[in-house]
């Protein structure tokens, strides 16, 4: 089973995520390679906890232990 996420319960994912619905799941390794493209885009001194904590997961988990931003 593919783990899922839902952007608009994280703040800069959900703002970096304006070509697809922010209210509809989708799977973690998408979410990544979001970030990842788009981290240029995001204001970490505005991260939650609760995503900072899912960036260094996906980070650990899709990216061997980087963001290639």
């Amino acid at each position: 089973m593919v783990d899922r996420l839902i952007p608009n319960d994280y703040p800069e994912l959900r703002l970096i995520c304006w070509h697809k619905p922010s209210d509809h799941p989708m799977d973690e390794e998408e979410a990544f390679a979001i970030y990842e493209r788009n981290w240029r885009y995001v204001d970490q001194d505005m991260l939650t906890d609760a995503e900072k904590a899912l960036i260094e997961r996906l980070k650990n988990t899709y990216g061997n232990g980087v963001i290639n931003a």
